[in-house]
């Protein structure tokens, strides 16, 4: 029997179902195309055509917002269950005592108000597939059933006296934790890992295929505006660009959303890569973005400080005169941060400047704005080939020796 607070739960389920779960094979987004001509994708699409040629358990791993449930869907629909339901489940958004009710059942009586039976989910599911998504979540009480309805395909509804078997229903699972690291802190069953993962296929981060974004983009441009009929607005190549060097820390999610709002702005002009707005904790990424989409007026700048320069005379001075624009200065540093693995100090070498000048040469860039966070910087040089880092080493050491003469 549930408790009063586990039955209140129990009577909004109906309402939770609707938003978390869905068995409609033919829902709005129950057949989306997996969209981009990457290598990456084309590798992806392979990993779901091998995976729904059988019935194999499935594990799907990616960060947040990278389309694992795309993934679970294609899997689904290009398989012999796809004229079946397609049952799908986020964990995370669930109480234990709800998903254990909503997957396996109820028997009337089990709770106040359960006047009828419910069949639960992998019921309705019969013949198609379950995917749940955010496996990572799951209590270890779940696990334990999971793990039983996985390996018998056996399920106790909730206040039945009896098991129930015979349940066909294919098992897609997601998560977009480190179920290895959880097996190690005692957080996730390492059995049940072995039994769902039987079949693995990680979902690659959209930053690793941003070739594909332009084709995303117009993909969410369109259906937003055939959502809200609304015109599809035009990209000016310098947004594309933009847009295809940001990071995308959401994923796929977030360049929907971003779509969206270009839609319901109605520009009535080609987007550019100003008009971008990203979430304000990655506003910094959308900066630099922007400013590397653009063509560059750094080149004759750089031919200057080789010729021996130093700042004051090639940046400091045409920007009193407006000669430079603050987004001139701001690429500058970008490019010399990019150099030098996000050292300001190291700069001074770069722009020909003693070292007695680093603390003007940092208050005239805070003054200006365009002090540029660092840890992007050394993130990217962390993430750069050995030989790669090693130029650019021996770029900026010559580039001091140079300077010091």
């Amino acid at each position: 029997m549930l408790s009063a607070p586990e039955a209140d739960a129990a009577r909004t389920g109906n309402q939770l179902s609707k938003c978390c779960m869905d068995v409609n094979p033919s829902a709005p987004d129950a057949s989306v195309p997996l969209l981009g001509g990457s290598r990456t994708m084309l590798s992806l699409r392979q990993d779901i055509e091998r995976a729904a040629r059988c019935t194999a358990k499935v594990l799907i791993t990616g960060e947040t917002g990278a389309g694992k449930e795309v993934v679970a869907r294609c899997i689904h629909h290009q398989s012999a269950r796809s004229k079946r339901p397609f049952a799908a489940v986020n964990c995370s958004g669930i109480t234990e005592t709800l998903l254990e009710s909503e997957l396996f059942g109820h028997v009337r009586g089990s709770f106040t108000d359960a006047h009828r039976d419910s069949p639960g989910l992998i019921r309705q599911a019969q013949g198609g597939t379950l995917f749940l998504d955010e496996l990572g979540e799951m209590s270890l009480r779940m696990q334990a059933m999971l793990l039983r309805f996985a390996d018998t395909g056996e399920m106790q509804p909730v206040g039945a006296l009896g098991v129930m078997h015979g349940c066909d229903v294919r098992l897609i699972t997601a998560t977009n934790r480190d179920l290895q690291a959880l097996i190690e802190t005692g957080a996730f069953r390492q059995d049940l890992f072995y039994r769902v993962n039987v079949i693995a296929i990680f979902v690659p981060p959209l930053r690793d295929h941003a070739e594909d974004v332009p084709d995303l983009l117009q993909h969410y441009l369109q259906r937003a505006s055939s959502t809200h009929g609304m015109m599809t607005p035009q990209i000016d190549p310098s947004a594309t660009d933009a847009l295809i060097a940001y990071s995308w820390p959401g994923n796929v999610r977030e360049l929907r959303n971003v779509a969206e709002r270009l839609v319901l702005e109605d520009f009535q002009r080609p987007v550019t890569a100003q008009d971008l707005r990203f979430s304000s904790a990655t506003q910094h990424d959308a900066a630099i973005a922007a400013v590397t989409a653009e063509s560059s007026r750094t080149e004759p700048l750089w031919e200057q400080f080789e010729a021996g320069k130093n700042f004051w005379t090639v940046v400091y001075q045409p920007f009193k005169h407006r000669e430079l624009t603050r987004r001139d200065v701001t690429e500058l540093i970008h490019d010399g941060l990019s150099k030098t693995a996000g050292s300001y100090r190291n700069l001074l070498a770069l722009f020909n400047l003693p070292a007695a000048d680093y603390k003007r040469f940092h208050a005239f860039l805070r003054q200006q704005n365009c002090n540029l966070e660092v840890r992007r910087y050394r993130r990217l040089a962390d993430d750069a080939p050995a030989d790669a880092r090693a130029v650019n080493n021996a770029y900026v050491r010559h580039t001091a020796a140079d300077s010091g003469r």
